[in-house]
């Protein structure tokens, strides 16, 4: 143990704060914009569109080849997963985006919504 182990820390409780200390008082929270979010509008973030999962052994793994089909848990025309740094955030449909593939969002999932 060092020395600043044994030194004994108060330990705080939550009940030793009064309701509503620390926060943003009312008047600043309600002033608020999207343009208060700048500094941040330029820091990257991983956006995956997930098809479908599937669960192969290693042995099944070994198997595939060119060609190869690779059933998914998702039917036709089902809702995909996006996700925003490994986190679900909406559902969507894919789309051909001159001649791209790209997601249109029909559902945006809110936070505890997830597991729906």
């Amino acid at each position: 143990m060092s020395e600043s182990d044994s030194e004994q820390k108060p330990e705080m409780a939550l009940d030793e704060f009064a309701p509503g200390e620390g926060a943003l008082p009312e008047s600043v929270a309600e002033d608020k914009t999207a343009g208060d979010l700048a500094p941040v509008f330029d820091v990257p973030v991983s956006i995956s569109a997930v098809l479908g999962r599937a669960s192969v052994s290693v042995a099944q793994l070994l198997q595939l080849n060119q060609g190869s089909v690779l059933e998914l848990d998702r039917k036709v025309g089902e809702a995909i997963d996006i996700y925003v740094n490994n986190r679900l955030v909406a559902r969507g449909e894919v789309v051909i985006v001159d001649e791209r593939l790209g997601v249109t969002m029909t559902e945006i999932i809110k936070d505890g919504d997830a597991a729906a």
